[in-house]
């Protein structure tokens, strides 16, 4: 009991870090755009902020931590909200602000990455002791979780961002059409999650368009491990 509990703490200690890092970016990015694009509802809310308990969503955090303990990492937090009547260029401008999100997280993941090989080039952790070891599993966390939830939210099911995208990018009636799916996005999204680790042979579309590809990234960006 005892082996567990500690084997508990230490996973946990490796996992927050990251992921409140990444959820955090991840939704401030978004309040981020959408007040240069016009809209100030995310920033009058508070959203552009680095405080994690601003952009938390209970349900989506635990998803988040249950998954990544188990090897992937995928999650969401509270939307931001965006009235796009304030928008200049509304299509576009939805478009700009849902690919942030993601762009961010890649870009988080990129610098961990650069900061983890720079480390490793300079032999920081040869020999390191207790302090070095758990900041370089920290990194590699980092480069996981960023580049996960950047892939996941790049999926075209409300309310991921990737919905936010095709709908800025199609014609009007087009969009319309489509945002009246979004009632069902939710439950298709939790279905595509949870559905093949319980029903033998349901397609795991989720390994197969965000982890797959985020794995061959995450090799990409670091060679060296």
């Amino acid at each position: 009991m005892l082996d567990f509990l500690l084997t508990t703490a230490i996973k946990l200690a490796l996992l927050a870090p990251p992921i409140l890092m990444a959820l955090t970016v991840h939704e401030a990015a978004h309040a981020w755009v959408a007040s240069r694009c016009g809209d100030q509802t995310a920033r009058l809310a508070g959203r552009i902020s680095l405080n994690p308990l601003r952009h938390l969503d209970p349900a989506g955090t635990l998803v988040f931590f249950v998954t990544a303990w188990f090897g992937s990492g995928i999650g969401w937090a509270k939307p931001v909200p965006v009235d796009w009547r304030n928008l200049g260029h509304p299509r576009r401008d939805l478009a700009l602000i849902s690919a942030s999100g993601p762009v961010v997280n890649l870009v988080c993941a990129a610098l961990l990455a650069l900061a983890l090989n720079l480390l490793i080039q300079m032999g920081a952790f040869a020999g390191a002791g207790l302090v070095m070891f758990y900041l370089g599993q920290l990194l590699v966390f980092g480069v996981q979780v960023n580049t996960i939830l950047a892939f996941f939210n790049l999926l075209p099911l409300p309310p991921l961002d990737g919905s936010g995208i095709v709908t800025g990018l199609l014609p009007p009636r087009a969009a319309a059409s489509y945002h009246a799916f979004s009632r069902y996005g939710f439950a298709i999204l939790l279905a595509l999650i949870f559905l093949p680790q319980v029903i033998h042979g349901f397609p795991d579309v989720i390994h197969w368009l965000v982890i797959t590809p985020a794995r061959a990234l995450m090799a990409w960006l670091l060679p060296m491990l």
